[in-house]
């Protein structure tokens, strides 16, 4: 797809192509060259194309001397410009012009902050069912797998968004503690003061459910509506696969009506006029693009079985196309007890507090403002310690270590520390500038980008941040927003840790640069004016009049 920017996606697949005849193997990704990521790879080459994939391409893994000139010389919508492409013991490498690159990235970021456009998904709609928020249940009554879930789910959301998916959120969440404490973990899900119920719906699914009751009403247990047979019923759609074929009689709750409510609702407000394609038309329910995903711990999987099924037997116009996307279990190592989710945050909570206290000093810390940095790091670590698994896989917390540290590299502490410093950095250099203005004099304004000398940002760790960093961040928006909903079978799975293991990666690599090189400092600015002297540390320098 071409774009103004440049994609790693779009090189490889540019590089990829240049090689034929012959061309490259089918399979998996079908793709010979790769992007390098390491610092001591990169110092030497960019892309790759290993020769064991030369060999089956060419035999001898001697690549033909105008296919290599090809490929030196390729140009196309995002990709970037080459400097040069050689065969080497390791394959054929390939080095991009670098100070062109940068040059061209760093003067238009703008379109390096949005995620990378796919046709596939800005037409379709979706409901987001978390089907841990059902019922009146408050905060307490949230397990941990059930809050990964949730915290799943308010990521997906906002991941689909970013793509011009259509999201429609359900359930309203009813209960008001559970509402206050998914407003302190920053979760943005709608409330039921903002939807409408419709008592009538759930009386009408009552009545068309009693059609389909295996024994009379007045034989059913207390709080059961109805018992129908779901397995008679799978028997009659052939087309549906992937249920647990343990599934069988279901005994209807309120609860379950409520929760069909909720979704024929968000069904019936979804835009029906935008199919995705003709074939992704005809396999949704009155030709329509939209998808239901239910957001779901393990051990409630089993009983949204139920609801998916009962859903598409009260109504023929319930979306064909449902996906259960299951989060696995939460481990907790180091409590004897089972924590609830609010436990479980009070305790990250203390040992964020206990952290800024050691840090800054109590008398520091009791100022209010404090309070709210203090959650909003909190939520922030919750987070990314729920989405930094994939999904699918058992996570543990290790409760055992009574304070948060941001020594390690895979937390979300080391990630928040590194947001600090580059705060911390972007406040420095606005007050030595407005200090300069003032004649006291410090830094001067930052150039004009047209003034720049690019060529100066020779230090691998500047290059790591730009091609490891900027370039494939919009990628990285994409990938945690793929969904294959037309696939097979009724589970699906999401890349909801991509943006977790990306921003710990930029993490390492900022660190790295920062402790190595004094980006602010008279030093740094005394090399601004003039191009042609040392390499500037941290910012390029300016071209001479």
């Amino acid at each position: 797809m071409a774009t103004g920017r440049f994609g790693v996606g779009e090189t490889l697949g540019a590089l990829n192509a240049a090689l034929r005849p012959p061309p490259p193997p089918s399979g998996p990704g079908g793709s010979v060259w790769f992007k390098e990521n390491s610092a001591r790879n990169l110092r030497s080459r960019d892309f790759l194309a290993p020769r064991g994939a030369l060999q089956a391409l060419f035999g001898d893994g001697q690549v033909p001397k105008d296919i290599l000139d090809g490929v030196a010389a390729l140009e196309g919508p995002g990709v970037p410009p080459i400097q040069k492409c050689t065969q080497t013991q390791a394959g054929l490498a390939l080095q991009l012009e670098r100070p062109t690159v940068f040059e061209q990235v760093l003067s238009s970021l703008r379109g390096y902050v949005a995620p990378q456009p796919t046709s596939s998904t800005s037409e379709h709609s979706i409901i987001l069912d978390c089907v841990s928020l059902h019922g009146p249940k408050g905060p307490d009554a949230l397990s941990l797998s059930q809050l990964r879930a949730v915290l799943v789910a308010d990521h997906l959301a906002q991941a689909l968004r970013t793509q011009g998916v259509t999201v429609y959120q359900v359930p309203a969440v009813q209960d008001p503690g559970l509402r206050d404490f998914l407003q302190q973990l920053k979760v943005s899900w709608p409330s039921a003061s903002e939807t409408s119920s419709a008592p009538e719906s759930t009386v009408a699914l009552k009545e068309v459910l009693r059609d389909h009751a295996a024994v009379p009403t007045e034989d059913l247990p207390p709080g059961v509506v109805c018992k129908v047979s779901l397995k008679e019923f799978l028997e009659q759609q052939p087309g549906l696969e992937g249920f647990d074929p343990n599934l069988d009689i279901c005994l209807v709750t309120e609860d379950q009506l409520g929760a069909l409510t909720e979704l024929q609702e968000a069904a019936q407000h979804h835009p029906r006029n935008v199919p995705l394609s003709h074939s992704d038309a005809e396999s949704s329910a009155g030709g329509t693009a939209c998808s239901v995903i239910h957001v779901v711990s393990c051990e409630e999987a089993f009983q949204q079985q139920k609801v998916d099924l009962l859903w598409r037997l009260v109504d023929a116009n319930a979306p064909s196309r449902q996906k259960h996307l299951v989060c696995g279990p939460v481990k907790v190592v180091g409590s004897p007890t089972p924590l609830s989710a609010p436990q479980y945050y009070r305790l990250r909570q203390s040992q964020m507090r206990e952290a800024s206290v050691l840090k800054y000093g109590v008398d520091f810390v009791q100022d209010d403002s404090w309070n709210e940095i203090i959650g909003a790091l909190t939520s922030a670590a919750v987070k990314f310690e729920m989405l930094s698994t994939a999904h699918r896989s058992q996570m543990s917390l290790d409760l055992e270590h009574t304070s948060i540290s941001t020594k390690g590299t895979k937390s979300g502490a080391f990630v928040m520390y590194n947001c600090a410093r580059l705060a911390t950095l972007f406040d420095g250099y606005q007050r030595g500038v407005e200090q300069a203005f003032s004649f006291l004099g410090l830094y001067p304004a930052f150039p004009d980008v047209s003034e720049l000398d690019f060529s100066l940002l020779r230090d691998e760790g500047e290059w790591l941040l730009l091609f490891n960093g900027i370039i494939p961040f919009p990628e990285v928006l994409s990938q945690s927003a793929q969904l294959h909903v037309s696939s097979p079978g009724i589970q699906i799975t999401a890349n909801t840790k991509a943006v977790c293991k990306f921003l710990v990666h930029l993490s390492m690599d900022f660190s790295s640069y920062y402790n190595r090189v004094h980006i602010l400092g008279d030093q740094v600015f005394d090399r601004l004016p003039e191009a042609g002297t040392e390499p500037g540390l941290g910012l390029p320098g300016t071209k001479s009049p």
